[in-house]
């Protein structure tokens, strides 16, 4: 049974919390904190499955908590439930920044929380979260990742200046993935040889801020993929949360297109569609890259991919993954053609589509 630590300043709110928690067999609420400073007092001495916590509270609020546990170098697996994590999509992007694995919004009125689709959704991300690997205390991009960044990409610069054809970058990630892709798209080099296309499992309204916030990291351009945009290398797109991302050929180019089928292996948007709507493009090769995230998505969009293009298949290497569950599904199929940590899929991207 997983013990876990709520840490919410409303009485009723923990209550129900706790209710949702111990309702499930699998959890265990071991202790309740009303602010922040209490939630530290408790993760100084002991140790949780996971920890659900809230953003607004006195005395410490979440990210201050969370920017202390670093401080302190404390780490827990945190998954935040916040009013403000719908509307405040950048908390949210600085929650996840500062180590919080993943996130859920909390309806305003506690009433709503006893509804049986906030609960569902509630201890699905609160199982993926208390069985992750518990998160290294990391530091934001720093100039001296930079400068590593342009000293690397000049050493594969040679060699991927020789790699010839039109080529695709195609990138699925889950939980884990907004901070992980920081480790990846400010590594890119603003000449790369191709269009980048990542599915990132977000709900509508979080993607244009990861959007914004990789763009300010980058030398290559970053931005939410709108409808009819026309892909050009270089530039990466980030798909609409809340909607099915599709690659679809127009005039001898490549445009963005957006579909409203229901949600495919339980996520919106999903990878699979958008690997599958590449099998009748006439890219020389698809590089497709599977990152952290729970589930299986992209496993059976790559199958199905393989039997019609080349492609080359990137998968992240399991210690450096918050969630094994993506990548793992592409290597038990027999898909991935390179296992790499974290640190070297830029590389490998960069070696594997060329620069110009």
């Amino acid at each position: 049974m997983k013990n876990i630590l709520v840490v919410d300043d409303s009485a009723l709110m923990r209550r129900v919390l706790c209710d949702i928690i111990e309702s499930d067999e699998r959890f265990h609420v071991q202790d309740r904190a009303v602010n922040g400073l209490e939630a530290l007092d408790l993760l100084s001495r002991k140790t949780y499955d996971a920890v659900v916590l809230d953003v607004n509270m006195p005395q410490m609020n979440g990210l201050e908590l969370l920017r202390e546990l670093q401080k302190r170098k404390i780490s827990a697996k945190v998954m935040m439930a916040s009013t403000d994590t719908k509307e405040g999509a950048k908390t949210t992007l600085d929650a996840l920044d500062l180590g919080a694995l993943d996130f859920v919004h909390k309806p305003n009125n506690a009433m709503d929380c006893r509804g049986g689709e906030f609960k569902e959704r509630f201890l699905r991300v609160l199982a993926v979260v208390a069985d992750s690997r518990t998160p290294a205390v990391s530091k934001a991009f720093s100039v001296e990742d930079m400068k590593a960044t342009k000293k690397m990409v000049s050493l594969v610069s040679k060699h991927a200046a020789a790699v010839s054809g039109n080529r695709i970058v195609a990138l699925a990630s889950s939980t884990g993935g907004p901070k992980a892709l920081q480790s990846v798209v400010p590594k890119l080099p603003r000449n790369l040889k191709a269009p980048v296309v990542i599915v990132q499992h977000m709900p509508a309204g979080f993607t244009a801020s990861l959007a914004e916030r990789l763009d300010s990291l980058s030398e290559v351009k970053v931005k939410e993929a709108a409808e009819g945009d026309l892909l050009e290398a270089g530039t990466v797109y980030i798909a609409m949360g809340g909607k099915h991302l599709n690659i679809v050929p127009m005039s001898g180019k490549y445009t963005i297109h957006y579909t409203n089928e229901p949600a495919r292996e339980g996520v919106k948007p999903c990878a699979n569609y958008m690997y599958e709507s590449l099998t009748e493009s006439r890219f020389d090769q698809i590089v497709c890259v599977v990152m952290t995230g729970m589930g299986s998505d992209g496993t059976q969009g790559i199958q199905n991919l393989k039997k019609k293009k080349k492609t080359h298949v990137i998968v992240q290497e399991a210690s450096t993954c918050a969630v094994y569950g993506m990548p793992k599904s592409a290597v038990q199929a027999g898909l991935a053609d390179q296992t790499v940590p974290l640190e070297q899929i830029a590389q490998e991207i960069i070696m594997n589509v060329g620069v110009k």
